[in-house]
């Protein structure tokens, strides 16, 4: 029931089937390689159809995990398992075109570009470390090089550079990219003075939230929150004194709210609150709350106390309509009814041509 459950799972999938996007263009050039190495036909019978099987088998794994269940949603587990998929293809590849003098062992660098960019650096130091086991195991050969020789661990080395420094590259500007985009987002997402949610980012949470609600019959509500105070304060104290009582409200505001609402500043001294799978009698009984907390907050204003209050319009989906932009046109008038009722209310819509 949380809006977790409904908006942020989205927002998640979002990303995870580009990852998978991502990975399975991955697999796609793995296959390609291999294959254009096996028609040149560069291995011996035996080697030729142990490559082949792996080809038939990775390929057909690829198109089931990526393209027959259109319906699924995507998790970091199942993109971890195919990476990991990938390391034991190019292994069995690897064995069967020379082991440690295999042209294709830089194929390894793919998996590991794949797990730096989608789970960071811990997962990518796992999957490095199994890859240097197998390059161990390529290269061992106790007659040649016995494995306590500086000639072994110096030839693993050179084998392994190339792959720890990809690994590390590749981490390191992902983890970069990641931080960058999160500040890009969170700036252009939220308003400055209140730390909320700007219409923009709103919106697009709205939309997703009323797209499942009507995918699945769920009711969905809206609140309208107006300052009742705010052109009085900013008349005779100002407006430092009225960006703060913005900022007082917000905090009253959010301490009613459940984990699962969204609220964002509408603009001016309004504000919006989305309760997903909340009908139009829970939404009453939110709103009615963030009022009462409103109305026993003490607003601090040079030196002294003062009362706030805020008036509050709720419509909600389905009783109040099926288009998002008419739920929201209801929802405000509702608001401005409460406040030509008296202010310090909280108003439902009603049809003023049936009342």
């Amino acid at each position: 029931m949380l809006i977790r459950t409904n908006i942020g799972l989205t927002i998640e999938q979002d990303e995870l089937k580009g990852f998978s996007r991502t990975i399975a263009e991955i697999e796609w050039l793995l296959v390609v390689l291999v294959l254009v190495y096996l028609l040149g036909g560069a291995i011996g019978e035996i080697g030729n159809i142990a490559v082949t099987m792996a080809l038939f088998f990775f390929g057909a794994l690829v198109l089931g995990l990526h393209y027959l269940n259109f319906n699924r949603l995507e998790s970091r587990p199942k993109l971890m398992v195919e990476t990991w998929i990938m390391i034991v293809f190019i292994t069995w590849v690897v064995w069967y075109t020379g082991r440690i003098q295999s042209p294709l062992l830089n194929l390894y660098l793919l998996p590991i570009i794949a797990s730096a960019l989608i789970f960071g650096k811990l997962a990518t130091a796992v999957q490095m470390a199994a890859i240097i086991a197998c390059f161990m195991f390529f290269s061992y050969d106790a007659h040649a090089k016995p494995i306590m020789s500086l000639v072994f661990w110096g030839g693993l080395l050179a084998l392994s550079a190339p792959v720890i420094l990809v690994a590390y590259i590749t981490s390191m500007l992902a983890a970069d990219i990641r931080d960058a985009v999160d500040k890009i987002k969170q700036v252009s997402d939220t308003d400055d003075l209140t730390g909320l949610y700007n219409m923009r980012a709103f919106s697009n949470m709205l939309q997703r939230a009323f797209k499942q609600s009507v995918r699945y019959g769920h009711s969905m509500s809206v609140v309208m929150i107006d300052s009742d105070n705010l052109k009085q304060i900013n008349d005779k104290h100002g407006h430092d004194a009225g960006n703060r009582l913005l900022q007082h409200l917000v905090r009253c505001i959010r301490e009613q709210l459940r984990g699962s609402d969204v609220m964002a500043r509408f603009g001016g001294d309004e504000f919006i609150v989305l309760l997903s799978e909340t009908n139009s009698k829970g939404a009453q009984e939110m709103a009615e709350r963030i009022r009462k907390a409103i109305e026993i907050s003490r607003f601090d204003i040079r030196g002294g106390d003062t009362n706030v209050t805020a008036s509050l319009g709720v419509a909600s989906y389905p009783d109040d309509g099926g288009n998002l932009e008419v739920i929201l046109d209801k929802a405000d008038k509702a608001m401005y009814r409460a406040k030509q009722k008296g202010r310090n209310k909280v108003e439902a819509y009603v049809d003023e041509a049936v009342t």
